[in-house]
């Protein structure tokens, strides 16, 4: 009987999780395993903490610029009674930086391995806030991408003695900047089956007599999401019958009022229908009404190592989808079979949305992504996979 994990992992989200690959990842299946996790973050204001994986030790309220500025101090605070509460058998950091030399340290005087979780190229994103960002704040995002370069890629990453990574190419990326391919283990977004189980198709009015083209998710500038505004327009003018939905909204209250602006001065009542936040059953209820899911997902640096969930909770859905050709998306597609990648222009998608619209395998192809995702990406399959590889570190002997 292989004997139990215990796991001491510091996040950058709000405590308690709400991602998946958190909350059900680490929460529902490593348990199963055999393996648990006590989680150290800031917690959310006024949510109740429960958490099935292990314990939690908030260390601080989140948001705000304060708090912001004393995160580094409180992480390191709650790191240490959270290991007074009992030693673990490795420390790990998700997406923090700063502290994630203070937790490498600590982990070298607890003679534990140290564990680096990348979900999201952060460097890569204080780069792009100093390019695209208000010019006021420029050098400072500059600076501050510098910064976070050389502890990131200089300083943890090389001492982790495991990596986990997003995606394939983000183990592409980290491999040509020198990590070695034994330490680094890419864990793509996949999909709770026992949840898409739950969700039925939405009973709303407004999509009766439509065919309708779905996109579930977050919108804003960085995810070029003006450009669901032009589709929506073009669909119109080829295929009438079609709504686009955008099941979901801006991230922050600039973002979203920025996007709700654009969408009134572009006047799109009947070519477009924008929900706003919605629970996430309630989102993929829309996704189940839906003749064909939208996976526009930009190319460049932060996203062409993404892995995103929208895809496979689409295909999870037995929805056919179009997407771009970001490199997880596009070996999605190619291996399931149940859709279309192409590049992310207008013409591109209003013509491979009307070819699935129209072509008679569409329910095969929606049969095919079911079973695909069941296979490949539910979460019973990715952890007994992350199970072996924390096993593998932690456990090597073990029979």
């Amino acid at each position: 009987m292989p004997r139990p994990l215990s796991i001491l992992c510091l996040l950058r989200d709000p405590l308690p999780p709400r991602r998946a690959d958190v909350l059900t990842l680490f929460g529902v299946e490593l348990p199963r395993h055999g393996i648990h996790t006590a989680l150290v973050g800031q917690a959310a204001a006024d949510v109740p903490l429960a958490w099935p994986g292990g314990a939690l030790h908030p260390s601080g309220s989140f948001g705000g610029p304060l708090n912001s500025l004393l995160a580094p101090l409180r992480d390191s605070l709650g790191l240490l009674r959270a290991w007074r509460a009992g030693k673990p058998d490795c420390l790990q950091v998700r997406d923090k930086i700063l502290v994630a030399v203070l937790a490498l340290l600590a982990a070298r005087l607890l003679r534990i391995p140290f564990v680096y979780w990348m979900s999201f190229p952060i460097v890569e994103g204080y780069a792009a806030h100093a390019r695209t960002g208000a010019v006021r704040f420029a050098t400072l995002h500059w600076l501050r991408a510098r910064a976070t370069a050389l502890l990131l890629y200089r300083l943890v990453l090389p001492r982790a003695s495991l990596v986990f990574v997003q995606s394939a190419a983000m183990a592409d990326a980290l491999a040509a900047r020198g990590l070695p391919r034994a330490r680094l283990a890419a864990v793509p977004m996949g999909v709770d089956l026992a949840l898409v189980a739950r969700v039925t198709p939405v009973h709303d009015g407004r999509l009766a007599g439509r065919r309708v083209v779905v996109y579930a998710g977050s919108v804003g500038r960085a995810r070029a999401s003006l450009f669901l505004l032009d589709l929506a327009e073009a669909l119109h003018a080829c295929r009438p019958d079609v709504l686009l939905v955008i099941a979901g909204d801006a991230p922050s209250p600039a973002e979203a009022a920025w996007f709700r602006a654009e969408l009134d001065r572009r006047a799109l009542d009947g070519k477009l229908l924008f929900t706003g936040w919605l629970a996430h059953d309630q989102a993929l209820g829309y996704v189940a009404r839906a003749d064909v899911g939208l996976a526009p997902i930009p190319r460049g640096a932060l996203f062409d190592v993404s892995s995103p969930t929208k895809l496979v909770e689409y295909l999870a859905l037995g929805v056919p989808a179009v997407a771009s050709d970001i490199p997880d998306q596009r070996v999605v597609i190619e291996q399931s079979g149940a859709g279309t990648c192409v590049p992310m222009t207008v013409p591109a998608f209003c013509d491979a949305i009307a070819a699935l619209l129209d072509d008679p395998q569409r329910a095969a192809r929606g049969a095919r992504g079911r079973d695909w995702v069941r296979a490949h990406r539910s979460y019973a399959v990715i952890g007994r996979a992350v199970a072996q590889r924390y096993r593998s570190l932690l456990a090597p002997g073990e029979p």
